[in-house]
């Protein structure tokens, strides 16, 4: 958490209670609290994340969460809070070419977040999706391609919780895991 020596405002601690409260919702997707971005906003929280599933070596999909926080706002924003997030996973080279990926995957956030409740005043984003082919002493990798969501938006207040789980359901499905219905709790699996 970036605080720039300053004592956290009250908003932003409710924040951070809010997010401790969201953070198991998959047992699939690890969290980890990471540096914040130092000089965007006076006060920020990073999370990365990560699919994993039982047996396979590379994780799913991938991603980070960040929150910053100005109790002055900032030109652009709608309000004194701002999450930037980005989803990163591998697809198969034949989707990397379907033309409606893009939305589809954009539809994994914004169906997320209509599923949490969580208003994301001036939404914005992008979708990316990059194929590599590989040559010479690299030919047996083959083609490999990447789809990347990288979205900001303002909630509507301190209570980050429903963003996060939404961010949380949108990299699960970005990992290609079934969506958890309405009611149901995941357990983590024993071992």
């Amino acid at each position: 958490m970036s605080t720039a020596g300053a004592r956290a405002p009250e908003p932003f601690l409710h924040a951070l209670r809010s997010l401790r409260g969201a953070a198991r919702r998959r047992p699939e997707v690890a969290l980890e609290e990471v540096p914040g971005p130092a000089r965007i906003a006076p006060f920020t929280v990073a999370l990365t994340g990560a699919v994993t599933q039982p047996g396979v070596e590379d994780d799913l999909a991938d991603g980070r969460f960040v929150v910053l926080h100005d109790a002055a706002g900032q030109d652009g924003w709608h309000g004194t809070f701002r999450v930037v997030a980005m989803l990163r996973t591998t697809v198969e080279t034949e989707l990397a070419s379907d033309p409606m990926l893009g939305d589809v995957a954009w539809s994994w956030l914004t169906d997320a977040l209509g599923a949490h409740d969580a208003v994301a005043l001036g939404l914005a984003g992008s979708v990316t999706r990059v194929t590599n082919d590989s040559f010479g002493g690299l030919t047996e990798r083959g083609s490999t391609s990447e789809l990347e969501i990288r979205a900001s938006w303002s909630p509507d207040g301190p209570d980050l919780g429903p963003h996060l789980a939404a961010w949380t359901d949108a990299l699960a499905t970005c990992g290609g895991l079934p969506p958890l219905p309405e009611g149901v709790a995941a357990f983590e699996r024993r071992r």
